[in-house]
């Protein structure tokens, strides 16, 4: 299982970005459960800011309310963030972050490779 990231770039403050993120996996059966985005600052801890749990209802980090939204499309298995009002302290690597089972296998966490955005003040 694999998650290919893009959309990432500089942008300046006040501006929108939108990331997107793709499941590939082509070993049959997939069954995509959670679906969010993490970020991870320079000198900051990985931090959850928006999660679409199968099922459930989004939850979105306070810092992101109202700015930032989450959607999936499970036609395509993938899994969007649209990015307004962008300010500087939103400049981080933005990874995907996928709950997935192989049928056999039992749910197992994935993870993109990071895409970086920038906020320029």
């Amino acid at each position: 299982v694999q998650l290919v990231e893009s959309g990432g770039g500089l942008v300046q403050s006040g501006g929108s970005l939108k990331l997107s993120c793709a499941v590939s996996y082509s070993g049959g059966v997939l069954n995509i459960y959670d679906m969010g985005w993490y970020r991870q600052a320079p000198g900051k801890q990985r931090e959850l800011i928006a999660v679409w749990p199968d099922g459930g209802k989004i939850q979105y980090a306070d810092s992101v309310k109202d700015r930032f939204t989450i959607w999936r499309d499970g036609a395509v298995k993938s899994v969007y963030l649209q990015m307004n009002s962008v300010k500087p302290e939103d400049t981080a690597v933005y990874y995907c972050n996928v709950v997935a089972a192989i049928p056999w296998r039992g749910r197992q966490t994935y993870w993109g490779q990071g895409t970086l955005v920038t906020v320029s003040s």
